[in-house]
């Protein structure tokens, strides 16, 4: 295996991305590396679609990750069908999580990945994520100030997208209306510096990079040179919502409302944060208070997948680089054709 080639595996909710990868990683000798801005925390599995892990019993290996690895001994992995999943239930969700830790952390598990001689594969479906690791996007470094945030949160989402559009149009263009929590960062970071910066600017000492270097921190001794294949799950908008349909009521059989209910009263979780996280966490939430019955929950979150992976897709076609393939055999061949 090329010791500086990696692959990744995107898509929309519910296209399928974890089986795929998981072929993947056993055809190739991979190991996958989590893109969901979701799946990091804890005691949500079922509020954030997370695979299964292979070890069953009173304690399982996912809720004591400091005592389980695999694969690594630097870096702990949640192992489902025989496959280390990394960057799966690392914290608790009233944990802060940016995209900059993300690519932090990734950039540090690829390295282990291919030291071991092994092929990292990325796979979700947090866009922003996927292309600060694959672009070496600049951060800010831009402390979180609480008490702005505090102030802000009060605000509804469309106010803090007004807020943003005034303060940087550039940035307001392309983020999530919905997510409060990176309408308030992209806020926060647009009144310490200015404004956000460009998605496009990649971690090269350059001339402009050398005068704002007390604002934005390059991460330079971490910087990126793999080359990367993205790999897009390419599906028929019918498939697509008979699949999210499916989940989705699988995921209710499953006591997914209890999973909700369990965050709120034995990990204290407040329901303001709970609807904060968006989709599932949202609509259960307002169910559990009694802010709406259960057929509007159910309606509503349909609904609200549906529009969210319709936004993963809008984000997705604005990279041309990304190939769009439609099922695992096409998928093996781009992933040869990759390292000849």
């Amino acid at each position: 295996m090329e010791n500086n080639k990696i692959v990744v595996i995107l898509g929309p909710t519910a296209s399928g991305k974890s089986d795929i990868a998981i072929k993947l990683a056993r055809k190739f000798n991979g190991e996958i590396i989590s893109a969901d801005s979701r799946q990091i925390y804890r005691h949500a599995d079922l509020l954030t679609g997370k695979v299964e892990p292979d070890h069953s019993g009173e304690i399982p290996p996912k809720f004591v990750l400091d005592k389980f690895y695999a694969g690594s001994q630097k870096y702990p992995a949640l192992v489902s069908r025989g496959i280390p999943h990394y960057l799966i239930d690392i914290l608790n969700i009233n944990s802060y999580f940016s995209a900059g830790q993300f690519q932090k952390k990734a950039r540090k598990i690829i390295q282990d990945i291919l030291s071991r001689g092994k092929l990292p594969i990325i796979c979700g479906g947090t866009g922003f994520w996927i292309k600060a690791l694959v672009d070496n996007v600049n951060f800010p470094k831009v402390k979180p100030d609480w008490k702005l945030r505090a102030r802000l949160n009060k605000f509804s989402a469309q106010k803090l997208f007004l807020m943003l559009k005034k303060l940087d149009a550039r940035r307001a263009g392309n983020i999530d209306v919905r997510n409060k929590v990176r309408l308030i960062r992209a806020i926060e970071i647009c009144q310490s510096i200015g404004k956000v910066p460009t998605l496009d600017c990649h971690c090269e000492e350059s001339e402009t990079t050398k005068q704002s270097n007390d604002k934005l921190d390059c991460h330079a001794s971490l910087a990126m040179t793999n080359e990367f294949l993205q790999i897009g799950i390419k599906i028929k908008k019918e498939k697509l919502h008979a699949n999210i349909k499916k989940r989705f009521k699988k995921r209710l059989k499953q006591e997914m409302i209890k999973e909700a209910e369990n965050l709120h009263k034995k990990h204290g979780v407040s329901w303001k944060k709970l609807e904060s996280l968006g989709l599932e966490f949202r609509w259960i939430a307002r169910f559990l208070q009694h802010k709406i019955n259960r057929k509007e929950m159910e309606t509503k979150l349909y609904f609200d997948i549906i529009h969210y992976a319709k936004r993963q897709m809008t984000w997705f076609k604005n990279d041309q680089r990304i190939k769009w393939l439609k099922n695992y055999s096409e998928i093996e061949n781009a992933v040869i054709k990759f390292f000849r």
